[in-house]
């Protein structure tokens, strides 16, 4: 990908191909920063009787602090009419209980489902009690969602004794069925972290497990849409009810391998961004996400700080919005003189000098880095020709050299990096000389595999041992779908690699495929 500025008559003539009069007034402002709600008259809010149901998105809730947690739902009654909403704002009863039965209510409120939003609703909920489970709902007019369960973290000055989570990403709905979601709807755990690819923008297309509705993303509408199909797969439903998550997109949520205001065909900078503007608005109205990170047209809040008491910090990272283009043209290659570029970066200056900042300052035992791509310099190529993936840190030298220098140098403690992407699992120790197998370990990290992307996947096969022979550092290597399972105490953290043999069709059992330890102060993982 390279940049190219376009002219005005190109500029024109593909929103004019592309957009509807009424998608182009809404894009337009959204680029601009405009609020949408702008552009249409206020209504009081109504209170529907309803031939279906409206809640056929389910609940989630996500971004809990100490004293609070955002409840989300969106309205949508006909799902093959991007929602089938009349364009009047709708008033949303919630109410949150200490109890499943949702007898004992300990908040309740209303909220305002409008046109605008595509009637989604994100209730920020205050006042509770830290370190605790709730339960929540809401109702509109005669209609009443399922109920689901929620958390608050500990306080920050507490010392929690556990810390249970899981990590996902990648949910391709063409390319299988969402069973990994069933199993994690089982886990007792406390949060789920979901690192990027919640949904593709491709074409629908034949000869899949499932199909696409719609041709590839570039409206807010068909945004909208696509999100509302994944959202009705009912086992990924059943995962957002049972535990609040922390959200945070990659590339596939706007376009594969987007940088920064730059596409992967090169479209012009400004039709990009509108589509941009569209692709983050359409992500918050359908995540549990707080308004500090609502879109202000083609920008939005993503990366952000938390915690779980003194155990655990989470600085979780935003690797698309701010970065400079991929090196030697993108893909997966020798390495260019690009890829040494001193100026090159994934996460821009701002939020290298907050993520060091953070990492140093946490009094946290465990500091985690949710975030979207491989940091390894994993070599993919056997033999003695070297080829890294360009969309990938190793793209990025300086921005990684100067992580690994930071970890060596200022020593925060027990920094492990988590990250999808890639359809496959990794367990990798981190180096600051990634040639030399004993140079010292400054950190780990624990790479998750798809929920679905990339079909069934095989367990073993002949890139493996490959793979660990060309990379030492490189613990494990497994093409299955499925998640990662995670429990940290002060002395440890274990993470459990939870597999499924396919995803071509439904009901695949789980099956454990390898299980890791990293001990307090001693970087690095052994598998158990």
């Amino acid at each position: 990908m390279s940049y190219r500025q376009s002219s005005d008559h190109r500029l024109d003539a593909w929103l004019n191909r592309s957009l509807s009069r009424r998608s182009l007034l809404v894009g337009s402002a959204l680029l601009l920063g405009a609020p949408y709600v702008r552009l249409f008259a206020r209504a009081a809010p109504t209170s529907p009787s309803w031939k279906t149901m409206p809640f056929t998105l389910g609940v989630a809730s996500g971004d809990p602090t100490s004293s609070g947690v955002v409840l989300w739902t969106r309205l949508a009654p006909d799902l093959a009419n991007n929602g089938g909403m009349d364009p009047a704002p709708v008033d949303v009863r919630w109410e949150i209980a200490t109890d499943e039965k949702m007898t004992r209510v300990v908040q309740q409120g209303r909220e305002t489902a409008t046109a605008e939003w595509a009637h989604s609703v994100h209730v920020e909920v205050d006042g509770l009690e830290p370190d605790r489970w709730y339960w929540y709902r809401f109702a509109a007019g005669d209609a009443v969602s399922p109920i689901g369960r929620t958390r608050t973290l500990p306080l920050e000055s507490s010392s929690p004794d556990r810390f249970r989570f899981v990590f996902v990403s990648c949910q391709n709905y063409e390319q299988g069925f969402f069973t990994a979601y069933e199993h994690v709807g089982n886990e007792d755990v406390d949060l789920v972290f979901h690192l990027g690819d919640y949904i593709y923008e491709s074409a629908g297309s034949e000869g899949h497990a499932r199909k696409h509705a719609g041709p590839k993303l570039l409206t807010l509408e068909q945004y909208r849409s696509r999100y509302a199909q994944y959202k009705s797969d009912p086992n990924l439903q059943a995962a957002h009810a049972r535990t609040p998550w922390f959200v945070t997109p990659d590339d596939h949520e706007v376009q594969n391998n987007y940088a920064n205001d730059i596409s992967e065909r090169n479209d012009p900078r400004d039709a990009f961004l509108l589509q941009r503007a569209a692709a983050y608005r359409a992500y918050y109205e359908h995540q549990p996400l707080r308004r500090s990170s609502m879109p202000r047209g083609p920008a939005a809040q993503f990366y952000r700080q938390s915690g779980w008491g003194t155990l655990a910090s989470f600085h979780i990272l935003d690797t698309r919005q701010f970065r400079t283009d991929q090196p030697c043209g993108d893909g997966t290659k020798a390495p260019c003189p690009d890829v040494f570029d001193p100026h090159a970066t994934l996460m821009g200056d701002t939020q290298e000098r907050w993520l060091f900042d953070g990492l140093r300052q946490s009094g946290a035992r465990w500091r985690l880095i949710p975030q979207q791509v491989m940091m390894a310099r994993v070599d993919q190529q056997p033999g003695d020709e070297r080829r890294y993936s360009m969309d990938q840190w190793p793209g990025y030298d300086a921005q990684l050299q100067r992580m690994m220098k930071f970890l060596a140098d200022a020593k925060p403690s027990n920094p492990v990096v988590l990250t999808g992407d890639i359809h496959a699992n990794y367990v990798n120790d981190l180096k600051v000389d990634w040639d030399d197998p004993k140079s010292p370990t400054v950190g780990t990290e624990f790479v998750g595999t798809s929920i679905s992307s990339g079909g069934d996947g095989a367990d073993r096969g002949v890139r493996t041992q490959s793979m660990l022979d060309e990379n030492p550092f490189v613990k494990f290597f497994n093409g299955q779908r499925g998640y990662v399972r995670c429990t940290i105490t002060p002395a440890s953290m274990r993470a459990e690699y939870e597999g499924v043999d396919y995803v071509s069709r439904p009901d695949a059992p789980r099956v454990r495929r390898a299980s890791f330890l990293v001990e307090d102060g001693h970087p690095g993982a052994r598998r158990l």
